[in-house]
């Protein structure tokens, strides 16, 4: 039977436990809290270069957002899996990806980011730090759309090819934006986060109930219809798939044009 760990091992263990949860739970605030700021930023800067032009000033949103969106994932997946959303972690914990245990501390790291992020936007922009937005975003239309936006980002996600997630997920947010009448939450957190900016980007908070209510129903289904479409691997990238695909081909191309000289 293999040795007990000693005292000082123990504690070893658990500092480096602690630590490394510290960094994904500091991960995760601070890729929500940016994530925000973007959205939020980028909303009062578009509103006031717009003109008053509403789709230039979504269209400048977007943009941002998927910028945004794309290095966050990128920089901070390794560290945290860049969740920055209280759906997408309730999924992840749902299919052992994340321990329950870890389920709470990263919604609360979210949405604690959530609002330090929409309060950095408005130090940014020499606004009232302190908000409540007073947008109405309610009805039935607002609640499917964010139902689906939350659906099809847990779906993307879910199927993306492995090492695509994130140029994949940010593309997605970019389209649902435009095709969604809510212009794609699909995120707890930043449902409340944006309920404390009363800009471009902001949500009354009696609309934050339904629409995290949408969100977490629309994640559901989404996993749903990723178990439906079949639970397997991540498949390789297209490229890599060409390139082995070819070397048999260009080896056997080679063979033959030896034999006919010969």
């Amino acid at each position: 039977m293999p040795e007990s760990l000693s005292e000082p091992q123990r504690e070893a263990d658990v500092s480096g436990l602690e630590s490394g949860l510290s960094r994904r739970l500091f991960g995760e605030a601070l890729g929500t809290a940016l994530l925000l700021a973007v959205v939020i930023g980028s909303g009062i800067m578009a509103e006031r270069l717009s003109g008053g032009n509403v789709a230039i000033a979504l269209l400048a949103n977007t943009l941002a957002t998927v910028g945004g969106l794309y290095v966050l994932i990128e920089v901070l997946g390794p560290v945290s899996g860049a969740h920055f959303n209280p759906a997408v972690s309730l999924v992840m914990a749902a299919r052992s990806a994340l321990p329950w245990r870890l389920l709470a501390p990263y919604v609360s790291a979210q949405l604690i980011g959530a609002v330090l992020g929409a309060w950095l936007a408005h130090a940014m922009f020499d606004t009232a730090v302190l908000q409540l937005s007073t947008k109405v975003r309610s009805g039935i239309g607002q609640w499917i759309a964010e139902a689906v936006a939350t659906a099809g980002l847990v779906l993307v996600i879910l199927r993306a090819p492995a090492g695509r997630v994130a140029a994949t997920v940010a593309c997605y947010i970019g389209a649902a934006y435009w095709f969604t009448a809510s212009t794609s939450f699909a995120n707890p957190a930043a449902a409340v986060g944006r309920m404390f900016s009363d800009t471009f980007a902001g949500i009354a908070p009696g609309s934050v109930p339904g629409f995290v209510a949408a969100q977490l129903l629309g994640a559901g289904l989404g996993a749903s219809v990723h178990a439906a479409l079949g639970l397997g691997e991540r498949r390789p990238l297209p490229e890599r798939q060409a390139v082995s695909s070819a070397q048999p081909r260009a080896a056997l191309r080679r063979s033959r044009s030896s034999a006919s000289r010969k």
